[in-house]
């Protein structure tokens, strides 16, 4: 019913679905044509540190998120979300999904580089959308101020 709700009656392109639930919680997102399912894999925030990098038998728990669900969906209709301010950690994502975008948050004021998301995150087209929201939205909403 979410899918639906999102895909059908709100027309979204793409849905933020959280993995956590399982593979029968995101396929119903992936079942729709023409649409994406970005799955929050690895956050900027402090608390990432409480869950995504835990460590069991050698796998990260984002790196876990990673490898099962790339079997759900395709380079067409998955994409990840990969938090800027740990970029050496896209070096390592990059090896389980060489192809598929990733949506970087957390460049700018949270303090990730660009620069160090593009070493590290660019595949041979692109497959990166880059979001800096507060460093955009500041500065416009300053230059309205001043007007």
């Amino acid at each position: 019913m979410y899918a639906r709700t999102y895909f059908e009656n709100m027309n979204f392109d793409a849905v933020t679905v959280a993995p956590y639930m399982g593979e029968d919680s995101v396929t119903p997102f992936l079942a729709y044509r023409d649409k994406w399912v970005i799955l929050l894999t690895l956050t900027s925030n402090k608390g990432a540190d409480d869950f995504q990098y835990h460590n069991e038998d050698g796998i990260r728990l984002f790196e876990r998120v990673l490898t099962v669900s790339r079997k759900w969906g395709s380079v067409s209709n998955l994409m990840y979300v990969i938090g800027a301010t740990r970029a050496e950690m896209l070096k390592d994502i990059r090896k389980i999904v060489p192809e598929h975008f990733l949506l970087v948050p957390g460049v700018g004021a949270q303090g990730g580089s660009l620069a160090e998301v593009a070493k590290y995150g660019l595949n041979s087209k692109c497959g990166l959308l880059v979001n800096s929201s507060r460093g955009i939205i500041l500065p416009t909403i300053l230059k309205i101020l001043r007007k």
